[in-house]
């Protein structure tokens, strides 16, 4: 069973990527990939690499003159596809979580984000009493360091059960990729240059506030 469970959540992973490379347009998911690959980094997170998903066809920069042309992913498609990268995380570390500690690499990762989701726990005090609501709205939170990993551990560390966890991660996951997604196709169809800006100002103001709170909790 504990093999099943170590192994199970990599390959689900493996098959979705498979998946996406198999129904997708090869200019879709060529855009897709990536995306899915740097939401792995900070800085970037939900409020970053959705738009950039979402975003497409052509327009002119102001003032650069640059012109950018690419083609504009489902907000469907990029909501599950970046809901589904904290969705397996989640379920890898409730079934692993003392396993993966163990683990050369993982493990010194693990203890860093078990350290950050106990300042976390501390920090939004609000999350214990209203437990699974709490995680939900915490992994909906578009920034960087609330997504699958963190509040997994968040769930452990509040007493709720592995299960639990896991469905709160994955509501909140769906729920606030869809949100974001949409948010931004419909900015987009208004005006494509305004949806550019927008994005920008934000990725920088979650930037900020993302660097400045990992000093804060360091």
């Amino acid at each position: 069973i504990a093999v099943v469970k170590f192994f199970l959540p990599i390959d689900t992973g493996l098959l979705g990527l498979l998946i996406i490379v198999l129904t997708l347009p090869k200019n879709l998911w060529i855009k897709l990939l990536p995306l899915m690959g740097i939401y792995f980094f900070p800085p970037f997170g939900k409020e970053s690499v959705i738009p950039l998903g979402v975003f497409g066809g052509n327009v002119t920069l102001p003032i650069l003159n640059w012109h950018v042309q690419t083609v504009s992913i489902d907000p469907l498609v990029m909501t599950l596809s970046i809901a589904f990268i904290d969705i397996v995380v989640s379920l890898f570390i409730v079934w692993n979580y003392d396993l993966a500690k163990k683990i050369p690499l993982i493990g010194k990762f693990i203890i860093k984000i078990e350290s950050l989701g106990k300042k976390t726990v501390k920090e939004y005090r609000w999350i214990k009493p209203l437990r699974f609501i709490g995680v939900v709205l915490f992994v909906m939170i578009p920034f960087q360091g609330t997504g699958g990993v963190v509040g997994s551990i968040v769930g452990r560390l509040i007493g709720m059960n592995p299960l639990e966890t896991w469905l709160a991660v994955s509501a909140g996951a769906v729920a606030g990729c869809a949100i974001l997604a949409y948010f931004y196709k419909i900015i987009f169809g208004i005006n494509i240059v305004l949806g550019l800006i927008l994005m920008i100002v934000v990725f920088s103001a979650f930037a900020i506030y993302s660097i400045k709170r990992r000093k804060t909790i360091s």
